[in-house]
Parts: structure tokens; C-alpha cells; sequence
């Protein structure tokens, strides 16, 4: 029984897979440890960006009338004290304005 080459995913387009038809196995190699590379990262980017939106979820709704809703909450450390304080851009400062301390 002779041996055949593999069956591509259906899920490659046509010009990638005719493009990879064409590459040795040297390259073949290259490309599969690029493709790890650039899965690992776009996993962790969309978990990053999940972790985000869990954040953006968890942000409270009552904000002061003068805080921007892009602010996050921070907590700041004074003489051993801490407080929540609302953190947000301002253009190139960081603006803060006390919340509550920290129970």
C-alpha cells in the first residue's frame, strides 16, 4: 500500500494549504512552530481581553457625576491606611478622586 500524503482541514482556505504544498519540510517545520507561537499568543490575548470584559462587568454602576466611566477603582496605601480611589487618563495625567476607605 503506498503512502499518501496528508488530508488538509476543512478549515484551511485553499491558497494557504497550496501554500504550504509548496514549502520543504524545513519550512513546513518553521511554520508549525510560528503557528504555535502566534495560537499561544492569541489565546492569551482573548483571555486578556475576557478578563477584561469580567472587569468591565464587575465595574460599579454609581459613579460621581465628575468620574468618567472608563475609571477603575484603585486602592492607594497612606501612613499604613488604605482607600479606594477612582483612577482614570486625563489626557497625559492620571486623575484621582477618593471613593471610600478600605474595610
Amino acid at each position: 500500500m503506498p503512502y499518501s500524503p496528508p488530508t488538509p482541514p476543512q478549515e484551511l482556505s485553499s491558497d494557504l494549504v497550496e501554500s504550504l504544498e509548496d514549502c520543504s519540510a524545513e519550512e513546513l517545520r518553521a511554520v508549525e512552530r510560528y503557528a504555535d507561537a502566534l495560537a499561544e499568543y492569541r489565546e492569551r490575548e482573548a483571555r486578556l481581553a475576557e478578563d477584561d470584559q469580567d472587569e468591565v462587568a464587575d465595574h460599579p454602576e454609581e459613579l460621581p457625576d465628575d468620574v468618567p466611566t472608563r475609571a477603575t477603582l484603585t486602592i492607594k496605601e497612606i501612613n499604613g491606611n488604605r482607600y479606594y480611589y477612582w483612577q482614570w487618563r486625563d489626557g497625559e495625567k492620571v486623575r484621582s478622586q477618593y471613593k471610600e476607605p478600605v474595610e
